[in-house]
């Protein structure tokens, strides 16, 4: 068990049978009561935010979470195909649990999937991928004083805003956290 002196940005926690990420967390001493904890908790299997107070010193639980390396293989209807990396196993995950993160899976990339008592709940991506541009305006030549942007649609069906020069069939490497463009891969 964790306890509240222990809380951290990015803990795992477990409370009322459900896993929870600390998002944010700030310990209060008010003159007259007892020290608490404010936290705010983002729920791992639904992507929901909570806020949540607890006594100082008070204990949660520690999920039952366990992450695999896992490589991602194709699509299969509305679930997405991974392959284990120790075991060489197939595991069907639903778009559902996916999130975000199909906006950045293409063929042979690898991460991280985590378990929830055994159930698959969501992906770990790395902190960046390489997509390249399938759609973008041509850029104007003398447009680039004001530091302006245009959209690009990437090969995932990501639409991303990059700088004037790039073009069509370019390798940008893309940030998974924010969504934004980083540089020229």
């Amino acid at each position: 068990m964790y306890s509240t002196a222990e809380f951290r940005r990015g803990l795992k926690i477990e409370i009322d049978g459900k896993p929870y990420t600390i998002v944010e967390f700030q310990h209060v001493k008010p003159g007259k009561g007892g020290a608490f904890v404010r936290t705010k908790l983002k729920n791992l299997e639904t992507g929901q935010v909570l806020e949540q107070t607890f006594r100082s010193g008070a204990k949660v639980d520690i999920p039952n979470l366990e992450e695999n390396n896992v490589q991602y293989l194709y699509q299969d209807g509305d679930s997405y195909v991974f392959m284990d990396n120790d075991t060489y196993d197939q595991l069907f995950i639903a778009e559902e649990y996916l999130g975000d993160a199909v906006d950045y899976l293409k063929p042979n990339i690898d991460v991280k999937v985590v378990f929830f008592n055994g159930k698959p709940i969501g992906v770990e991506l790395p902190i960046t991928v390489e997509l390249e541009v399938t759609d973008t305006e041509p850029g104007l030549k003398g447009d680039t004083a004001t530091g302006a942007t245009k959209n690009a649609t990437l090969e995932t069906g990501l639409v991303v805003q990059v700088p004037l020069f790039i073009e069509q069939g370019e390798v940008l490497k893309i940030d998974t956290r924010t969504g934004e463009y980083l540089e020229r891969a």
